[in-house]
């Protein structure tokens, strides 16, 4: 397939990289002439384990970067949206995506054929449907779900490796406004055999994004309230108190030949100084905020945040009981 992809960043050209691995002709498309002169050169503008390999293997046959964004998207099948999407601590910011469902939707005036636009973006359940359909079609002058398929794949990538969470996926969430554009979506990951894919509506497939994120937020700050509990009472070691809540059978499998299975999920059940990063902390803010924007508040992760804020500082307030000074203390 020709795909296109707005965003050159670290989930829009990992994106555009790993498809074109797998055999679909690319062009990613950013505003930075700087960011796309290194990726047409096969250089990585981002650090990713695997990415600068991919780029000097596919550039100038598979893959290539630009800043015209109608040809791009007009010389293509599909586009994928991969912007930034900034959270101020109130509401995610949409500025980025819809100035680019307007691009494409202006592009795909007078195409006269059928094209399937892709939300890849981090959003709030309801954009693609209320934000970014109306844009584009107000954009091109044509009609959802009779001249182009609208449709939301969230990225379920960790930076660092990033290519190989691509590459190697655990699930592909494919959203869409209708059967044609689902199938469309799953012709596009085809060569990902044997990976459970899951089709459903763009508003579910923007809600599994963030409640993936959210229930990862929820396990730490629940370990780190016991084991903050467990410094307080004294005697009571969170590490040996977790490894045993890890052997339940929840958690821990024994496989036909007696070997026993740990699931990679208990590495969230373990007590530490809280979760950082550019995805837990925002996209768990933004639920909350959505949350609370329909009148249905989320104590829950409100609390998860709150236990996260405060944990930093209970760390180092443990270990000022525990050392005389900090200073030059390797923890």
């Amino acid at each position: 397939m020709k795909l296109s992809i707005i965003g050159a960043g670290y989930v829009g050209l990992v994106s555009g990289a790993c498809f074109a691995e797998v055999g679909h002709d690319v062009a990613c498309v950013d505003v930075d002439q700087n960011k796309v002169d290194r990726v047409n050169r096969g250089e990585a503008p981002i650090h990713e384990d695997g990415l600068e390999a991919l780029l000097r293997r596919h550039v100038g046959t598979r893959l290539r970067a630009t800043r015209d964004l109608a040809a791009a998207v007009r010389a293509s099948e599909m586009t994928f949206i991969a912007v930034g999407t900034p959270f101020d601590g109130k509401r995610i910011d949409l500025g980025y995506v819809r100035q680019a469902a307007r691009d494409v939707g202006a592009a795909l005036r007078d195409l006269g054929r059928y094209h399937v636009v892709v939300v890849k973006s981090t959003v709030v359940p309801g954009t693609t449907d209320d934000v970014v359909r109306p844009l584009l079609e107000e954009a091109s002058g044509g009609r959802a779900g009779v001249d182009f398929g609208v449709g939301m794949n969230p990225e379920f990538l960790t930076e660092g490796v990033a290519v190989r969470d691509f590459m190697e996926p655990d699930r592909i969430v494919i959203g869409g406004m209708d059967e044609r554009t689902i199938a469309a979506l799953a012709r596009a990951y085809a060569p990902f055999r044997n990976v459970p894919t899951f089709g459903t509506n763009n508003k579910t497939a923007e809600m599994i994004k963030y409640t993936s994120n959210a229930v990862l937020a929820t396990l730490i700050s629940f370990s780190n309230e016991v084991g903050n509990l467990c410094a307080r009472l004294g005697g009571v070691d969170v590490v040996e108190v977790m490894q045993g809540v890890h052997l339940a059978r929840y958690f821990t499998t024994t496989l036909a030949d007696g070997a026993r299975v740990t699931a990679p999920i208990t590495s969230f059940l373990d007590a530490g100084c809280g979760f950082g990063g550019s995805c837990l902390p925002k996209d768990v803010k933004a639920l909350v905020a959505h949350g609370e924007a329909a009148g249905q508040p989320m104590p829950l992760l409100d609390t998860v945040i709150q236990i996260n804020l405060k944990q930093p500082q209970r760390v180092i307030e443990m270990l000022e009981r525990s050392f005389a000074t900090l200073r030059g203390l390797k923890v």
